[in-house]
């Protein structure tokens, strides 16, 4: 059984009674229609997912349906039924997007195979389009920012995904260059084939070479057997090359020969491998300097910089921090159920005055931190890695901002401010930490411990014993100059 159903449209009684006895039989519920605008009511079930419909009807004919249907891109399979199997019909049925198309008299198996089939691939373009989405989102998703220079990157993404121009693209560590190569990728008509990254920084040089081509068996010491390279596994997709910039001279000239031939050798072999990969390539290396200075390639360079992208380091569009903060602490918070924390405004206030030399990665990598030592629903500056906060990065935080986060902090574990008399409860939690501290700040010394809290001796020693402060601050531990001084 299946829950999806077959439209039958047709103007004959006795045609939509057939096949509907003829599917329903085979488990496939039906709806039916006696024309073109009964078959648009029938559309509002979600549940249809293919069309049965003949071409010739009263009113709008089979093909002007079709071509309405497939005009409000509803996701939906449509066979057409014809008694005049003439050429032109079926040439026009399928060009106007129709599925498949039968003549009549039909044999009722036969249609029932072929509806099975249109359900069934149907069912695949959904899957592949949710895949599609999903991959899209996973990919996209770190591009964020509405900075003029990101809404920039945005409009080449959308551009350059269209053709199978090769892209450098050009920005320091952690800007984000694997991701918008991984969404050039899957915003093109390449979405569905491979996307390989290769880092050539990561490889040696003697090695990168088997790991871009592959190699034969014999090919070296330790070849045992034949590699697939990177530009085979590629096919039909995208070969990302980062950090091209590191990649030796020799092995820039093999490179060079691929874009212009669309064909290499496996190392060790002697037939030339025909490739489609498009290839983005990235770096954070200046490649017109190391063109100056013979380290690059000047043949190859012009070869990769058909299309240039520029991502701006961290520090030059600060107002996409916040965003960004925001998508990691969506992405590392607990599942459901779980605490949700959010960033005070003053730590908000730090990530945004540091400089960020680790760009996007080294903010993704703090905020997932911050959430982790963090026991509270809110996330304050000290939970940030040292060199965020600390004098010299990051705003130091005034007095009464620290207090106020930090009331805060308590009075939420506390229970709330519906609890009722916060202030006896806060006095007593901050009044024993804050007489140790001066007790410590004077050696022990209770007469000018009691002068700097501006109390008297006896009401300190009372509080000592209450609170129960112990060790050399207690009774017993007053000093030898206490006891001059009285």
């Amino acid at each position: 059984m299946t829950n999806e159903k077959v439209l039958i449209v047709d103007d004959d009684e006795s045609v939509r009674w057939v096949l509907k006895k003829s599917l329903e039989k085979e488990g496939i519920a039906t709806v039916l229609a006696k024309d073109a605008a009964e078959a648009f009511e029938g559309l509002k079930d979600g549940a249809v997912a293919v069309v049965l419909m003949d071409i010739r009807m009263p009113g709008m004919s089979g093909l002007e349906a079709l071509e309405k249907i497939q005009g409000e891109g509803r996701a939906v399979s449509v066979i057409i039924m014809t008694a005049q199997a003439t050429m032109q019909n079926a040439i026009e049925a399928m060009r106007r997007g129709a599925y498949d198309y039968i003549t009549k008299p039909f044999d009722l198996d036969e249609v029932n195979v072929l509806v099975r089939k249109a359900i069934e691939v149907r069912r695949l373009n959904l899957e592949v389009t949710a895949l599609r989405a999903e991959v899209r989102e996973k990919y996209d998703g770190g591009l964020v920012g509405n900075t003029p220079s990101m809404q920039e990157i945005y409009k080449t993404i959308g551009r350059v995904a269209e053709s199978d121009a090769t892209v450098l693209i050009h920005g320091e560590s952690g800007t984000g260059k694997e991701l918008v190569a991984r969404a050039i990728h899957y915003h093109s008509k390449r979405a569905g084939r491979p996307f390989v990254a290769v880092n050539s920084a990561a490889i040696p040089s003697e090695l990168l070479e088997s790991e871009l081509f592959g190699h034969e068996k014999g090919a070296f010491t330790g070849a045992v057997g034949r590699k697939i390279g990177k530009f085979e596994a590629a096919a039909g997709g995208t070969l990302f090359l980062d950090e091209i910039g590191d990649m030796s001279l020799s092995l820039q000239g093999k490179l060079l020969r691929v874009l212009q031939e669309k064909e290499f050798d496996r190392v060790g072999g002697t037939d030339p491998i025909k490739t489609d990969a498009r290839v983005i390539a990235a770096t954070h290396h200046n490649l017109d300097k190391a063109v100056r200075e013979k380290r690059f390639r000047e043949d190859l360079f012009y070869r990769l910089n058909v299309i240039q992208i520029n991502l701006p380091p961290l520090r030059k569009r600060k107002d996409d921090i916040a965003p960004l903060a925001g998508y990691f602490l969506q992405k590392y918070q607990a599942g459901p159920g779980g605490v949700r924390k959010v960033l005070t405004p003053e730590t908000l206030k730090i990530l945004r005055a540091y400089d960020w030399p680790g760009n996007v990665r080294e903010l993704e990598n703090a905020v997932q931190r911050a959430i982790t030592l963090s026991p509270g629903d809110k996330i304050f500056p000290d939970a940030l890695p040292p060199q965020i906060f600390k004098p010299g990065h990051g705003v130091a935080l005034s007095f009464e901002n620290f207090l106020e986060e930090k009331l805060s902090d308590l009075v939420d574990r506390m229970g709330g401010l519906e609890q009722g008399d916060i202030h006896s409860m806060v006095i007593q939690r901050v009044e024993k930490p804050l007489i140790t501290l001066v007790l410590k700040k004077t050696e022990g010394n209770q007469v000018r411990a009691a002068n700097l809290l501006g109390i008297n001796r006896n009401t300190l020693r009372k509080k000592i014993k209450d609170l129960g402060i112990k060790g050399p601050f207690g009774e017993e531990g007053e000093t030898e100059l206490e006891e001059e001084e009285e």
